[in-house]
């Protein structure tokens, strides 16, 4: 699958997430997102694009998002949030630490974080790893 192929599914995917089964959500209607909608910041670590940040219908707080990592870093260390969290890895190679256990990620990993999970993410590669996350806090 190209990279592009990858990016319109996940575009589709987090879409259809956020949408859920209406039309209009609090805070968010049915939408395609792209770049061109996407909050983006540079970091020392990456690339950030926030494509949204928000309540819908269904949870408090709903985030979805893209993050390129740049080789041999990380975002942040280890850390727990109170949202469940889903990342899907598109884009090179790296390692995930869950619960203090690392593990070897690669292009078209998707990983599963409960709340309050001990997880972090480093690029372990010599090239950029791209991964999406979609993050909630359900009502």
């Amino acid at each position: 699958m190209t990279d592009l192929n990858r990016r319109s599914l996940l575009g589709a995917l987090a879409a259809a997430l956020a949408a859920g089964s209406t039309t209009k959500a609090a805070g968010l209607e049915s939408v395609l997102f792209t770049d061109k909608r996407a909050h983006i910041e540079m970091h020392h670590f990456g690339t950030l694009r926030t494509y949204y940040s928000g309540p819908t219908e269904g949870s408090k707080n709903l985030e979805i998002g893209s993050l390129t990592l740049q080789p041999s870093a990380e975002p942040h260390p280890p850390h727990t949030h109170p949202d469940e969290e889903i990342l899907i890895v598109t884009e090179g190679e790296g390692e995930i630490t869950m619960n203090g256990k690392p593990m070897k990620i690669d292009a078209s990993k998707i990983l599963y974080v409960a709340p309050n999970y001990l997880h972090g993410i480093r690029n372990t590669g010599s090239k950029p790893l791209t991964f999406y996350f979609i993050k909630w806090v359900g009502k």
